[in-house]
């Protein structure tokens, strides 16, 4: 009796396992209909007619009042057709005068023959501040070096040296300010092909940048004319040693003619 009992007990547990497994079978592929769809739809078709009605207005309104600063932009702030004809204008300036400019600025103008004297002018002319002691070397080549003590009297021998140490500070700042002379030209290009295609609004920074190259251009004049001051105030000393010398010179003559009638 026992054993039909628990037999009977087990048959009931899987009978309510198995309902239960296809019950829930069921609701997974046969779901009941949601009564709360017709309601999401609704607010979703709301959404929507928001969107089409007052922000589509809104964004029209943006998208003219966009338009209307854009043509403000275009014909009054920056003016589309003068500035393609500044463009135009600029390129070409630049296609008339630059090349020439180059060719004329490339010009070899050379006009030493001799040996000592081409060597030197190559050297003055390379643009290069990098050779100073070549500079220095085919200068004394060309021109001598110093007297010795026997060869010449203590003044001519400092008026020869202050000479030379002048006209060398001289060439060398010549050359410094050859090879600044094509810095600030490559800038004026840059800055020239900058103009070409600028954009608008663009245009004080190029300003700025012509200035800078001005500013650079004006301090190497400068330090140019510094340069020649400085070599008329060593002419005008050297003229006045020579003066002072030949006053030595002739107080040494009347010196020595005294002596010589003073001999019995």
């Amino acid at each position: 009796m026992s054993r039909i009992l628990v037999r009977c007990a087990a048959n009931w547990r899987r009978v309510v396992g198995v309902t239960l497994i296809a019950t829930v079978t069921v609701g997974m592929l046969l779901p009941a209909p949601a009564h709360a769809q017709g309601g999401l739809l609704g607010g979703i078709q709301n959404i929507i007619n928001i969107i089409n009605g007052a922000i589509r207005s809104a964004l029209n309104l943006i998208r003219s009042v966009s338009a209307s600063v854009q043509v403000l932009y275009e014909e009054i702030v920056w003016p589309v057709r003068l500035i393609d004809q500044a463009r135009s204008t600029i390129a070409s300036l630049i296609a008339q005068f630059r090349n020439a400019m180059q060719s004329i600025y490339a010009t070899a103008i050379n006009s030493a023959t001799l040996s000592a004297p081409a060597t030197l002018e190559a050297i003055i002319r390379n643009r290069q501040i990098t050779d100073f002691p070549a500079l220095t070397q085919s200068y004394f080549r060309a021109f001598g070096t110093l007297p010795t003590a026997d060869e010449a009297d203590p003044l001519a021998r400092n008026m020869i040296d202050i000479d030379d140490s002048l006209a060398l500070g001289t060439l060398k700042t010549l050359k410094a300010a050859d090879q600044a002379g094509d810095l600030i030209l490559e800038s004026g290009n840059q800055i020239e092909d900058e103009a070409r295609v600028a954009a608008p609004g663009s245009a004080p920074f190029l300003t700025a940048a012509s200035m800078a190259a001005n500013i650079q251009s004006q301090a190497m004049m400068q330090r140019m004319l510094a340069a020649m001051l400085r070599q008329e105030a060593a002419r005008v000393a050297h003229q006045n040693s020579l003066r002072k010398r030949n006053s030595i010179l002739a107080a040494k003559v009347r010196q020595n003619v005294s002596d010589l009638l003073r001999r019995p």
